[in-house]
């Protein structure tokens, strides 16, 4: 039995898949304050054009620079694991496979994008980049792409990530990142919150908004936004898990993924593994897809499908997506990369066309079914990828009581070795489930009511 598939260096892919080629309905545009469709011009000093590029193409296939792959090969491709040990302990005739994302420098999948925005930024001639953060994951993430050539990097943590996770932050300062908690006072946007709620939390989209709006008023022009999930050019990064993957099952004589499993807080390590496989379900595959996220931040379970921004301050443009509204603060959960109020608009389109089928777990289940894995397998999950771990037990589970064969594959998202104080509060019984009350959902989408709305456009195929 193969418990490890490795891939080696020279057969790491040389190009990223782009699904907005391939959806059934095709992505609607981002708009501006006008309602009118934002063009590449627009998003500008956000972005290097090259990268915006990227966001708009159209091209199935977009090849790897080799200054990219040089960056990828530091821990690239990553090995697909049989979680052998776990399906013994379940007692299940499925076979679990996970694709082990903890073995790069950062602990996680966010490197796969973060190199390739750092070099395009450079070539660019970028001189620093701004970024937010949640768990501060895709901050350390970015602050070692930035280390390898030679950008400054400011890092905006949502504040209660900030003081739950202060290794995180020691990452950051070990790749040169300088890591602030948000809200904070260096921000028209981060004042303006902290005048009304002092004592909040903080949010991803408080800190996108602080990260962009630092950005953007950089008269020379040497800084640019770095976004970690939600765009299409950052799925586009992440699909390079999804294409080892493919090859490493082959490799092993695999021919068919019943379950593709990830977790989903803006999309971009489970539309890694799952857009390849979704090009296969959109071509007649049998695949059940699923992104999972926490019952606390339901946004892909519970929340229309609208536009909305990606940010509090409404600095973004309008994204067709699956949204809490952008003014909602999310209970402080330990999974911090879980808590963003909106989902990746291709990510959407997939739930919205029936492609996928979210669901949505509580944490206690969540630490329970990572304590399994820890047990099992050994690795210490983050607490992200425990909603990830959860979901395949749960399929594993199904499969023994039908009493059916089936093929899962996960994406093991990273590893919790930064994230153990989470856990100490498992361990203490001082971890609750949480689900968000209709009302406060209802009065977070009060916000947007107001806004374009999207068309809830499906072939029903799926």
């Amino acid at each position: 039995m193969t418990i490890k598939v490795f891939l080696a260096e020279e057969e790491i892919p040389r190009q990223w898949y782009n699904l907005a080629a391939d959806l059934p309905t095709p992505l609607q545009p981002p708009l501006g304050p006008d309602g009118n469709p934002v063009g590449p011009e627009m998003l500008a000093p956000v972005f290097p054009m090259n990268l915006i590029e990227q966001e708009v193409s159209q091209e199935r296939w977009i090849d790897i620079p080799d200054g990219v792959l040089e960056l990828l090969y530091r821990w690239r491709p990553s090995p697909l694991h049989r979680a052998v040990h776990l399906e013994q302990a379940l007692n299940t005739p499925a076979k679990i496979y996970y694709k082990n994302e903890s073995i790069s420098p950062a602990g996680s999948h966010k490197p796969n994008t973060a190199v390739a925005q750092a070099w395009y930024n450079k070539e660019f001639g970028i001189k620093k980049l701004t970024t937010e953060t949640g768990a501060g994951q895709w901050g350390s993430a970015l602050s070692f792409a930035c280390s390898l050539i030679g950008l400054e990097c400011k890092v905006f943590m949502v504040r209660i990530s900030f003081d739950q996770k202060p290794m995180r932050k020691l990452m950051m300062q070990a790749w040169g990142g300088h890591c602030v908690a948000s809200p904070s006072e260096e921000t028209a946007a981060g004042r303006e919150i902290l005048a009304k709620h002092p004592d909040t939390p903080g949010s991803l989209g408080i800190a996108i908004s602080e990260a962009v709006e630092q950005a953007v008023s950089d008269e020379s022009g040497e800084t640019r936004y770095s976004l970690g999930s939600v765009l299409n050019h950052v799925m586009l990064h992440q699909t390079i898990i999804g294409l080892e993957a493919k090859k490493q099952l082959a490799k092993i004589g695999e021919s068919k993924v019943d379950v593709v499993i990830g977790c989903a807080g803006g999309g971009s390590n489970f539309a890694g593994l799952a857009f390849p496989f979704i090009n296969d379900k959109i071509n007649g595959a049998q695949i059940e897809v699923i992104p999972v996220e926490p019952t606390s931040c339901p946004t892909m379970t519970r929340a229309p499908f609208a536009y909305d921004h990606g940010d509090v301050a409404n600095m973004t443009p309008l994204l067709p997506m699956h949204t809490l509204g952008h003014q909602f603060i999310p209970p402080p959960i330990h999974a911090g990369g879980l808590r963003y109020h909106g989902m990746a608009p291709l990510v959407s389109q997939t739930i919205v066309e029936g492609l996928c089928a979210p669901r949505a777990i509580h944490q206690v289940e969540c630490y329970e079914a990572a304590l399994t894995f820890a047990k099992t397998e050994g690795i210490i999950a983050a607490p992200e990828t425990s909603h990830a771990i959860a979901a395949a037990i749960q399929e594993a589970d199904k499969a023994r009581e039908e009493g059916k064969e089936k093929t899962i594959l996960f994406n093991l998202s990273g590893h919790g070795l930064m994230d153990l104080n989470g856990y100490q509060l498992y361990f203490n019984n001082a971890l609750t489930d949480y689900a968000l009350p209709e009302e406060e959902i209802q009065k977070s989408l009060d916000t947007i009511k107001n806004y374009p709305q999207p068309s809830v456009a499906k072939t029903g195929k799926w």
